[in-house]
C-alpha cells in the first residue's frame, strides 16, 4: 500500500519539459502526477493502455480521439486502450494521472522525450 499525505508534496516543475512523478506502481497500474508549464504539452499519441485523469490545478487542452476540449480543475477525463490522446497545458497544470498497464517504451515513443510542442 502507497499512501502520499497531499499530492502537493510532489509537485515539481521544470522549464524544459513537463515533469512526470511516480506516485505508485504495480504491475497493473502506474500512479503520476502530471506537472506542466504553460506551452508544455504531452503529444498526442495512441497507446494501448487505459487511462483517467483529473486535474487538480491549472488549466489546459486534452484531446481524446477527434475532440480537443478545455480543461480545468475537477476535470476527470477517461480514455480506453487504444484512443488517441493528448495534453496542453494553457496555464501551469497538475493533473493526476492513473494508467492500466503501466505503459511500456513502445507505449509512448516520442512522448518521453518532447514536452513542449512542435
Amino acid at each position: 500500500m502507497s499512501l502520499l499525505a497531499s499530492y502537493t508534496s510532489a509537485v515539481a516543475f521544470r522549464r524544459e519539459r513537463f515533469q512526470p512523478a511516480v506516485l505508485a506502481e504495480t504491475e497493473r497500474i502506474l500512479v503520476l502526477l502530471l506537472c506542466l508549464e504553460p506551452g508544455q504539452a504531452i503529444a498526442v499519441h495512441t497507446p494501448g493502455i487505459d487511462l483517467a485523469l483529473v486535474v487538480l490545478e491549472g488549466d489546459g487542452m486534452m484531446t481524446v480521439g477527434d475532440r480537443e476540449d478545455p480543461i480545468s480543475p475537477g476535470a476527470v477525463a477517461v480514455v480506453t486502450a487504444g484512443t488517441a490522446r493528448g495534453l496542453r497545458a494553457t496555464g501551469r497544470l497538475v493533473a493526476l494521472a492513473v494508467a492500466s498497464p503501466p505503459p511500456t517504451a513502445a507505449d509512448h515513443g516520442a512522448v518521453g522525450r518532447s514536452g513542449r510542442p512542435g
